[in-house]
């Protein structure tokens, strides 16, 4: 199988599985990517995403130029891929926090891939970068577009002008990753921060992840304002009022997602 899905503790977990290939994501990879998040944001029993590659070298290496269908660059772009590279690099319906698990290289296609997680975790040994340009290619899958919204201008135009590789040390620096661990000590990292987050009330994450998604284009005023559906759950929701018990009550709470 190209890529591996389970869940199991409300924590689902992705890993693509082409070692051989780097995690390259080739047509079917793509397709099978994109089947998961839709299974996902269907889904009441997740709380959280962990998405990887399997192996120790690479997260991610992009798309598999030497396993692909031959189309031009023009006929690539001209390709319906509403949700970006992997399914995920710009999927604004997918309202369950999602951490990448970076391990290696994260570069072209998997480097948007990361840009679409909430969480970034690195190994030591992790390095990024959007060289398409070096292949006579732009970064069409979500890199232009999304990275000069998370960075500063000047260091976009820098990773995608130059195609170099950047380490995880650098892509901390930018604001992109948000912890550096050794590769050792990975699972160990990622594992916590999945903790912290299923600890919470999984109908909040949804509702806070669903109005980042939806305001970010709106000025304060008209983001205050909007009522989107997983805010109304969650406020309306038992948990709600489960969690200020439990707090009184001074134990941890019990969350039902209702």
């Amino acid at each position: 199988m190209t890529v591996l899905f389970s869940v199991e503790n409300r924590v689902a977990r992705i890993t693509l599985n082409r070692p051989d290939r780097l995690n390259a994501v080739d047509a079917e990879t793509e397709s099978t990517l994109d089947a998961i998040w839709s299974d996902i944001e269907r889904r009441d029993d997740i709380s959280c995403v962990v998405v990887t590659g399997a192996g120790e070298k690479a997260f991610c290496a992009g798309a598999d130029l030497k396993g692909g269908s031959g189309a031009s660059g023009l006929e690539y772009w001209a390709q319906t891929r509403t949700n970006g590279f992997g399914g995920l690099a710009f999927r604004k319906t997918l309202d369950v926090p999602v951490i990448a698990r970076v391990n290696g290289y994260a570069l072209g296609g998997g480097f948007e891939m990361v840009l679409g997680c909430d969480i970034v975790i690195a190994a030591e040994t992790a390095s990024f970068g959007l060289p398409e340009a070096r292949v006579g290619r732009m970064p069409l899958d979500g890199g232009m577009v999304l990275l000069q919204r998370k960075i500063p201008f000047n260091q976009a135009m820098g990773v995608m002008l130059t195609g170099r590789r950047f380490s995880a040390a650098e892509m901390q620096n930018f604001g992109i990753v948000n912890e550096i661990v050794p590769a050792a000590e990975l699972d160990a990292a990622v594992d916590r921060w999945v903790a912290e987050i299923v600890a919470c009330a999984p109908l909040s994450l949804k509702a806070i992840k669903q109005t980042v998604n939806r305001t970010g284009h709106l000025n304060v005023a008209e983001a205050q304002a909007l009522r989107t559906p997983a805010l109304i759950r969650a406020l309306q929701s038992e948990d709600a009022q489960e969690g200020v018990v439990a707090f009184r009550e001074k134990r941890a709470p019990v969350w039902q997602g209702r």
